[in-house]
C-alpha cells in the first residue's frame, strides 16, 4: 500500500515522532517562501505542512496508515495536492480527515491550522445553528509556559498577541472570545489547545521543576556556595561536605504555579560533580589521592 505522506516529509514508514517532527523542521526551513525563492518552494512547503499535521497527529496518523493513499483517490500526495489547483487543500484535507483543518495555509509559526467552519449544522436549516468556534494548536516555550506572558500567532494574516497564564499545562485549552468564525452577526470563540516546547534544562514533575547544577569537586568534598541561575532569579545555594554526585536539593517555590490553589511547587537540583583531570594535578597529589583512595 502505497504511504506517499512518509516520502514528502522524507522519513521511513516507522518512524518515531521525534524523527518525524526533525525531518519536517529541516524540510520547513528548506522549503519556507521567505527563504526559498524558487519556483514550486511555496507549494512544497504546503505539502510539507500538510504532510506534518497528519503524521503528528497519532489518530490521523493510525487512519492514514490503515488506508494509505487511497485516501487520495489512490494518487501519491504529491499528484493529489498539485491536482487540486487553486482549491484549498486544508479544506479538502479536513473534510477527508475530519474537523480541524490544517496548518498548510497559515505558516509554520501556528501548528495547528484552523477549521471548524460551520460544523454540524447550517444556519437556518432544520433548527440548527452553526458552529463557529474554531480549533487550533499552538506550541509555545517552556519558560512562558511557567511564568506566564505575551505569545504572538498569525492568524489569517493578522498577528494576534495571546496572554499565556502562568503555569499552563500541556493539553490545556485557551478560549480567545469572538476570535472565531462569523456569520449571521454572531462570532465563535478560538480555542488554543496548548504544547509546551521541552527546555533544555528543566524537568517538570507535576507542579515542581527539577534542574541538574555543575559542582566542583573541591565544594562537593570539603563544601561551598554554588550560583544557580533558576527560572526566576539567580540563587546560592550552600552545598555541604561529602555532597554525593546525583544527591538532590529542594529550594520552595520555585516550581510552577498551580493556578487552582494559587501555590507553587519546589524546584530540586541535582548535584552533577565535576571532576578535574589527573593531567591538571600536581605528580604528589595524585601519587596520595592513589595511596588513600
Amino acid at each position: 500500500m502505497s504511504k506517499s505522506l512518509y516520502d514528502t516529509l522524507e522519513v521511513s514508514q516507522n518512524a518515531s515522532a521525534d524523527e518525524i517532527k526533525k525531518s519536517y523542521r529541516r524540510l520547513a526551513r528548506k522549503y519556507h517562501p521567505d527563504i526559498n525563492k524558487e519556483k514550486g518552494a511555496e507549494e512544497k512547503f504546503k505539502e510539507i505542512n500538510a504532510a506534518y499535521e497528519i503524521l503528528s497527529d497519532e489518530k490521523k496518523r493510525k487512519q492514514y496508515d490503515q488506508f494509505g493513499d487511497s485516501m487520495f483517490g489512490g494518487q501519491n500526495f504529491h499528484d493529489f495536492a498539485r491536482g487540486q489547483g487553486s482549491a484549498n487543500l486544508d479544506d479538502i484535507l479536513s473534510q477527508i480527515f475530519g474537523k480541524g483543518g490544517f496548518g498548510a495555509g497559515f505558516g509554520s509559526g501556528f501548528g495547528g491550522g484552523f477549521g471548524g467552519g460551520f460544523g454540524d449544522g447550517f444556519s437556518s436549516f432544520g433548527g440548527f445553528t452553526p458552529n463557529l468556534d474554531v480549533n487550533a494548536n499552538i506550541t509555545i516555550p517552556f519558560t512562558t509556559a511557567v511564568l506566564g506572558g505575551k505569545h504572538s500567532i498569525n492568524l489569517r494574516g493578522n498577528e494576534l498577541n495571546i496572554k499565556i497564564p502562568a503555569g499552563i499545562k500541556n493539553n490545556e485549552t485557551i478560549r480567545l472570545r469572538g476570535k472565531g468564525n462569523s456569520a449571521n452577526g454572531r462570532s465563535g470563540d478560538l480555542l488554543l489547545k496548548v504544547s509546551v516546547s521541552p527546555h533544555p534544562e528543566y524537568r517538570q514533575n507535576g507542579d515542581n521543576l527539577e534542574k541538574t547544577f555543575d559542582i566542583p569537586l573541591k565544594s562537593a568534598l570539603f563544601g561551598g556556595k554554588v550560583e544557580i541561575e533558576t527560572l526566576y532569579k539567580t540563587i546560592t545555594l550552600k552545598v555541604p561536605q561529602n555532597t554525593k554526585n546525583g544527591q538532590k536539593f529542594r529550594v520552595k517555590e520555585l516550581g510552577v504555579l498551580n493556578r487552582k490553589t494559587n501555590t507553587k511547587g519546589d524546584l530540586f537540583l541535582e548535584a552533577n560533580i565535576i571532576l578535574p583531570s589527573i593531567e591538571s594535578m600536581p605528580k604528589e597529589l595524585v601519587e596520595s589521592l592513589e595511596k588513600y583512595l
